[in-house]
């Protein structure tokens, strides 16, 4: 029934370990220009469609990895590539160009009690969405938000009235000049 070996079906040649490392690298850079793309939303508290979608993105990603035939040597390789993969992101996210190049801007979604609509759709983020964040936080009303913004992470933060926000809080998120400056504190 079998016309492979036990080695066959074990391990793999070194070209065939190139090939893996190759198309392993590729579908990983491939899913980084894909999260930097659509958005740090993609990341965030997933719903069920989410899920399936990143379940699905794995499958894929594991299949042209490993091309037709799945042996224990293509999975260890791949597997090792991956994690090699990450350790070189995560080496080159404490360097400003690596940071810039790997994460994702946090986005301003609220300010003063208003909701953003161009900040939302430029996150992908639904005002339904935003809703449940706010009641998850315990917010009452829309004017007891000073700030609520999609951090790099894709979770939402909400930052309550009541205290001014020091400004490094706010550095580098993408809408920061929309915080009117009485919510913000610029002492040091």
């Amino acid at each position: 029934m079998f016309d492979q070996s036990l080695s066959d079906l074990l391990w793999l040649s070194p070209t065939e370990a190139v090939a893996v490392v190759l198309a392993t690298t590729g579908m990983y850079l491939a899913m980084m220009l894909l999260v930097r793309v659509i958005g740090q939303r993609m990341l965030g508290a997933m719903s069920n469609y989410d899920l399936v979608a990143i379940i699905a993105f794995g499958a894929i990603l594991g299949r042209a990895a490993l091309g037709d035939v799945a042996v224990l040597g293509g999975g260890l390789v791949a597997m090792l590539t991956l994690i090699a993969l990450q350790s070189i992101a995560g080496a080159l996210i404490v360097r400003p160009f690596g940071a810039r190049a790997i994460t994702s801007q946090p986005v301003l979604l609220m300010a003063d009690g208003t909701v953003l609509p161009a900040q939302l759709r430029r996150a992908h983020v639904t005002l339904s969405e935003l809703r449940s964040t706010l009641r998850l936080a315990g917010v009452h009303r829309y004017d007891d938000v000073a700030v609520a913004l999609l951090e790099s992470t894709g979770s939402i933060s909400v930052l309550r009235r009541g205290t001014p926000i020091d400004a490094a809080l706010l550095e580098g998120i993408h809408g920061e000049e929309l915080v009117p400056e009485h919510l913000v504190s610029r002492a040091r």
